[in-house]
This record gives structure tokens, C-alpha cells and sequence, in this order.
């Protein structure tokens, strides 16, 4: 049995915590229906109500609306979580221009929402108003007025401040004003870190899920088995690296999976950290009463100050996330670094058991924190999604022993079986590159979101990705294989019977960038050196992949708007494209906001005068629809034209990057 976590000395008592340990999260809102996420420390029956407020404005509560009662899915004897999905009353159904009010009811313990946030010692509010229950509105129709938030890369310990918390000023500065507040909220991917996680995390995390769970998972090796509680934080590198086959500390960062996480509950307490203060304790230990190393402590205490700002706005961070639909889609941090990147990274994880079962932990959790909320008609009852909620409850709550119901939920996580002969992960073909096999019960992790004039396409680039089935398996794959292309972008741009005046699609990984990035990369491709940078995560390292996202995209909508992250910078990118056949033209313009805690050297650099010195340079190519090939004119000598000819194509496009305006500050440190 695992030693009792030093953190739980720390951590709030159990009798002290409040009902709701995080949320309410809104989720998934459309005219007819509003989806909330939440957590709670003891199982319940909770009834959701949506309420019309007096003039449209927020400040006073009229009459229900939409409302839903459903049970909890208890994870851990003292965390149960839920997304309950509120329907019509009647015939009636949210309307633009309005801003609306929910409440909760918890009737085992009866109380509302108002009623269980308050009951937690130093409460912090998660409303605007006077009634104290949050509220949202609908995305307008006019897109002048739309108001969409998006960014990623949440790193706790992460340079910089945490600008989520930035949004609650955003939404205060208009809560009473519809067509004016934030609409949506697209978090693009890393919500947590699997992998570059601090050790006071790790501690926290080993904690909490001691408290909550109440027992410690034992996780597969090579040869035998290991509790996760025996495995410290900031010891982890090598279990990390040789029993699980990461790559995140590959190419000298070892410091980078000294505390990666594995087993479910310290995934799960992740989530719970990342969006709630309520399992924070009020102060951290001191490296002296931990007993260690000097070169240990310095590292705790460089750690614990990095992780200030993300530990001291967590409560607006709660209060925004209740007050804003919030869509997330996962990417490799979700999970671990470099997360399904390539076949290597596939094959060496994958056939590892440690390496299988982080992964199956980590994507559990994503189904159960993220996906749920943002799908909620994948998990209603009697889908494949309730089928997945039983086994993981039938699992949590066994302690671990029941591993055929661990097993059973691969099926519908879209994990790929094992080949018996040569232990790794199996595969099947599409077209001509090959994809992780999965079952045909898998739950998708893409979807649409439709608003009054626009469409929101969120597209699954991580495990649905092509890999070529010849050539090296460090090779860059396509982001989205034949297969994945038609089923999560071209089914839904087929369809034809909404006015949408602009198409959004959210790309957790960049369609252009930098041209210095792509340099470093081509050069650590030449010498098989992929992990320490990503190599193959942007899509123009896969010719035919990019052409096919690009026609897909222009062939179907004149006005797109790419969301994008994981780089760690922001920028503005504008592609304007042209059908030589038909003569029309299509605007893209790709807008990525990264990161929302993570600067680095690199992103201080790019976002300082330094880089308007130094401009990426308009860029002119012409494409064929036969090859699926293009080529980049060269810059036009000043003495002549081109002596180059090219064969007539069938579009050509141009990639400017749209020079920085100056910044604006949002005031976000403001009184809690």
C-alpha cells in the first residue's frame, strides 16, 4: 500500500468542502437546449433550470424556460461528476439578443446553486448580478457584434501571467448588454499539461486524488507493476522515458517529465485544479519541510512562483467559465508531448504498458471532463458515450480491479488494440496512408457548433491523423487522413440549408507559420531530430494534406476563419485565394492567439518591435487539382521578369501576414 501524499496535511478536510468542488462550466449552448458541466464531492440527483431575465438584461430573473434533472457518475467515493443538458419547457426556446439565467438544484442536498457556492468558506462569486446565478447570451446575428474568445497552451508553472482570468473582465464589462458580452469560448487544446507538469502540481495532483479516490492505481510495467503514489514528484524522467516512451524530455529537457502524469486520478485532479480554487490549499510547503536536495528545492521554489498568478486568479477563472459557452478540442499536451505525432511515437508508446495506459488515462479524462460537455448528444442515454460512462464508473469505483470494464472502455476511446505477434498498436488503411485502428463504437471528438449567421467547424487533427505506410516512421503525416477529411470537414461544408455568412474552423495546429519555424523544422527533419520541435504538427509539412484542407475549404465558403494555437505566439495571417475556372475568390484568414500561460524567450522576441523589423514576406503560389501539388513563385528580380514558365493552373493564392497593430490592455486585475 502507497504511503499517505504528505499534500493531504494541506488540503482542505473533506467535511469542509464545499458540494460543487469545480464548476458550473458552461458548455454546449444552442436555442434549444444548454449543457452544464460540473463536479461534486457526493453523489445527486441535480435539476438544471434556464430562466428569461426583465428586459432582456440580465439583472432580474423571469421565467424558466428550459430545465433537465439527471443523476451524477460517481468517478471516486467523493467525486462525481455531470453534464446535464437543460430542454424546452413547452414549446419555448432561447432567442437572440437576450441574456439568460441558470440555476442548479441539488436535491439530496437541498440546496441551489446559490445556496451550495455559498456554503464554502471564502467563497468567490460566480455571478454579475445581484441574483448571484450566472448567465450568457446567444451569438448574435449581426457578425459585427459577435464576440468570440480563443487561445491555448494553460500551463500552471508557464511564463507569463494567466490570461484566462482576463476574460471575466471581459464578460463584467458587458454582462448586461447581449449583443456585446463574449459569446463563445474556444479552448484550442492543452486545457492541462501531461507531461511538463511542476512537482508542487504533481503533489497537489497525488493529494487530491488520494482525497477523492481514496486509493492509489496500480500502473503496468515491462515486467510488474508500481503504485502510482510510489512514484515522486520530480522523479519520474525515467519511468517516463523507459517504461512508458515518452519523448518529452528527449533532446536534453529531462526536467520536462521529471512529474508526468499517469495514472486517472492525477489526470482528473488536473482538470479539477485547472478550473476551480476550491482544492487549493492556502498555502504550499516550503522546500525545507519536504526535505530537499538544495538543486530539488530550487527547483520548488522556482515552480511554486511561476504557478502564483494561474493559483491566484483561479477564482475568476471559475466565474468566466460559468458565465461563457466554453468549447474545447484536445491536443498533445492533453495527453503527453508529441502525442500521437507519428508512427514512431505510435509504435514506441503504444506497445509499452505504461505508455498504453497513460494514454488511456489521459483520453478517459478528456471524454469525461472536456468531450462530454462539448457532445453532449454523444453521451445521452442509450449511445456509445453512456455505455462509456458506465464502464469508467464501473472501473473508478472498484478501485482499479475491475480491468475488463478498463479494457472495454478502449472501444469507445477510438484506442487502437495491441498486435499480439509484435506488441504494437495495430493499424488499418485509408486510402494510401495508414490510421490507428479503432472500433466503429469510438466516440468522435470533432463536432459543428451553428450559430444565427455562422459555423463553427472543430476539427480532431491528433487521432485521426495519416501516416505513410512506406517511408520512415519519423515521417510528418496528414493532420487529418482521406477518410477523417470527409467526415469532419467536407459532410459538414456540404450542407447547404443555413445562411452562414462565415465559416470558423478551429485548427489546433497552425495552416501557416512562421517561416523561420518551418526552417529549424526541415532542418531537424533532415536529421530525424522530430520530437524536440514538433516536426509534422503544422500542415504545410504534408503537401498533400495541405492542398486538400485548402481546396476543401475554398471550393465550399468564400469566408473562412481559421482559430489556431500551440505555438506560443500570436498572429494574423491572410490568404486570399483564386479559382482560375470558375473566377471566384475565397478569404481565409488565419487568427492564432497562443499561449494562454506559456510564454517563452521565443514568444517575447516574436511579439516585440524586433519582429515588425523583420516581416514575413508576402508569399504567391500556384496549384493543380490533378496532383494535388504546388509551387511558390519566386520573388521577382528587380532587373527582369521571371524566365521561369509554369504549366496553366487551376488556382493560385496569396499568404500575407497582416502587420501588428499596437496593443491594447484589458484591465484583469481587478477587485475579486
Amino acid at each position: 500500500m502507497a504511503k499517505l501524499n504528505p499534500a493531504i496535511q494541506f488540503l482542505p478536510e473533506l467535511e469542509q468542502l464545499p458540494l460543487i468542488i469545480t464548476g458550473p462550466i458552461l458548455r454546449h449552448v444552442q436555442t434549444n437546449e444548454v449543457t452544464v458541466w460540473l463536479a461534486l464531492k457526493q453523489p445527486d440527483t441535480v435539476t438544471l433550470r434556464v430562466f428569461t431575465t426583465e428586459e432582456g438584461n440580465g439583472s432580474k430573473l423571469a421565467t424558466p424556460i428550459l430545465e433537465s434533472q439527471q443523476q451524477t457518475i460517481a468517478l471516486g467515493k467523493n467525486l462525481h461528476v455531470l453534464a446535464i443538458t437543460a430542454l424546452p419547457l413547452l414549446d419555448n426556446v432561447l432567442i437572440l439578443g437576450h441574456v439568460y439565467a441558470y440555476d442548479l438544484y441539488f436535491h439530496k442536498a437541498d440546496l441551489n446553486l446559490v445556496q451550495a457556492i455559498n456554503s464554502q468558506a471564502n467563497s468567490s462569486r460566480i455571478s454579475y448580478f445581484a441574483h448571484q446565478l450566472p448567465t450568457f447570451s446567444l451569438p448574435p446575428q449581426d457578425l459585427n457584434q459577435l464576440r468570440i474568445v480563443h487561445g491555448s497552451c494553460r500551463k500552471p508553472h508557464g511564463g507569463g501571467k494567466d490570461s484566462l482570468s482576463c476574460l471575466d473582465s471581459l464578460i463584467q464589462d458587458a454582462a448586461s448588454l447581449p449583443n456585446q458580452r463574449p459569446h463563445q469560448l474556444f479552448m484550442t487544446g492543452d486545457q492541462i499539461y501531461g507531461d511538463d507538469v511542476a512537482d508542487p502540481m504533481l503533489w497537489l495532483c497525488q493529494g487530491i486524488s488520494q482525497l477523492l479516490f481514496g486509493w492509489s492505481e496500480e500502473l503496468p510495467l515491462e515486467s510488474g507493476s508500481i503504485l502510482n503514489d510510489e512514484l515522486p514528484p520530480g522523479q519520474r524522467t525515467e519511468i517516463a522515458r523507459i517504461e512508458a516512451g515518452m519523448t518529452a524530455m528527449l533532446g536534453g529537457s529531462e526536467e520536462k517529465a521529471k512529474s508526468h502524469l499517469f495514472s486517472f486520478g492525477e489526470y482528473a485532479a488536473a482538470y479539477l485544479i485547472a478550473w476551480s480554487p476550491v482544492l487549493i490549499p492556502r498555502s504550499l510547503p516550503d522546500s525545507a519541510s519536504l526535505g530537499l536536495s538544495r538543486k530539488q528545492a530550487k527547483v520548488w521554489r522556482s515552480e511554486i512562483e511561476g504557478m502564483e498568478s494561474f493559483l491566484r486568479d483561479l477564482d475568476l477563472v471559475r466565474r468566466a467559465l460559468a458565465n461563457v459557452a466554453v468549447y474545447t478540442i484536445c491536443d498533445d499536451h492533453d495527453v503527453s508531448d508529441d502525442w500521437y505525432l507519428n508512427r514512431e511515437w505510435c509504435d514506441r508508446v503504444l506497445s509499452k504498458p505504461l505508455g498504453k495506459r497513460t494514454v488511456q488515462n489521459a483520453l478517459l479524462t478528456y471524454a469525461l471532463f472536456q468531450a462530454w460537455g462539448n457532445t453532449p448528444h454523444y453521451f445521452a442515454p442509450g449511445t456509445n458515450g453512456a455505455k462509456l460512462l458506465q464502464l469508467a464508473s464501473q472501473w473508478l469505483v472498484s478501485a482499479g480491479q475491475d480491468l475488463q470494464a478498463k479494457a472495454e472502455c478502449d472501444r469507445y476511446l477510438g484506442i487502437p488494440n495491441n498486435d499480439p505477434r509484435t506488441k504494437k498498436p495495430q493499424y488499418q488503411s485509408d486510402q494510401d496512408v495508414l490510421i490507428l485502428a479503432r472500433e466503429q463504437e469510438a466516440i468522435p471528438w470533432h463536432y459543428t457548433v451553428i450559430g444565427a449567421s455562422h459555423e463553427v467547424i472543430v476539427l480532431d487533427t491528433r487521432t485521426w491523423r495519416g501516416y505513410p505506410s512506406e517511408k520512415s516512421k519519423l515521417e510528418p503525416p496528414m493532420l487529418l487522413s482521406p477518410f477523417a477529411f470527409k467526415q469532419q470537414l467536407q459532410q459538414p461544408l456540404a450542407d447547404k440549408s443555413r445562411q452562414i455568412e462565415a465559416t470558423i474552423i478551429v485548427l489546433p495546429t497552425n495552416l501557416v507559420a512562421l517561416g523561420i519555424i518551418d526552417r529549424i523544422q526541415q532542418y531537424e527533419l533532415s536529421r530525424n531530430r522530430v520530437f524536440s520541435n514538433d516536426v509534422g504538427d503544422s500542415w504545410n509539412f504534408h503537401e498533400t494534406a495541405f492542398v486538400t484542407l485548402l481546396l476543401n475549404l475554398c471550393q465550399a465558403r468564400d469566408r473562412v476563419i481559421i482559430l489556431s494555437g500551440d505555438i506560443h505566439y500570436s498572429c494574423a495571417v491572410r490568404i486570399v485565394h483564386w479559382n482560375h475556372h470558375t473566377q471566384e475568390t475565397s478569404i481565409i484568414v488565419q487568427l492564432t492567439s497562443s499561449a494562454i500561460k506559456n510564454s517563452e524567450l521565443a514568444t517575447r522576441v516574436i511579439h516585440t518591435r524586433l519582429k515588425s523589423l523583420l516581416p514575413e514576406p508576402t508569399q504567391h503560389w500556384l496549384g493543380w487539382n490533378k496532383s494535388r501539388q504546388q509551387i511558390k513563385l519566386p520573388k521577382p528580380k528587380w532587373w527582369g521578369k521571371q524566365s521561369q514558365q509554369y504549366p496553366h493552373p487551376d488556382w493560385q493564392y496569396r499568404i500575407e501576414w497582416i502587420k501588428r497593430q499596437p496593443y491594447q490592455t484589458i484591465p484583469c486585475d481587478r477587485e475579486k
